[in-house]
C-alpha cells in the first residue's frame, strides 16, 4: 500500500510542476503581447507626432529583454 501511495504523491507532484510551468508559459505570452501593444502604441504615437523616439526605444527594449527571457513564442500567437 505505501508503494502504491509513494506513486500516487510523485505523480501529483509531476502534475502540479507541468500545471506551474503551463501559468508560466501563459503568463509570459500575455506580457509579451502586452509589452508589443505598449510598442506598437508608442510607435503610433511617435509617428503621429505625439510621442518620443524615447518611448519607443524603451518600449523596443522591453520586448528585447522579454524575448531574451522568455523566447519569442508570443510573436506567433
Amino acid at each position: 500500500m505505501a508503494g502504491f501511495l509513494d506513486r500516487a504523491k510523485e505523480q501529483a507532484q509531476r502534475g502540479l510542476t507541468q500545471g506551474k510551468q503551463k501559468i508560466d508559459e501563459v503568463q509570459a505570452q500575455r506580457t509579451g503581447g502586452d509589452l508589443l501593444k505598449t510598442l506598437g502604441a508608442a510607435y503610433l504615437a511617435e509617428r503621429r507626432g505625439s510621442g518620443s523616439p524615447q518611448a519607443t526605444q524603451q518600449a523596443l527594449q522591453a520586448v528585447e529583454s522579454h524575448i531574451a527571457t522568455h523566447g519569442d513564442g508570443f510573436l506567433r500567437a
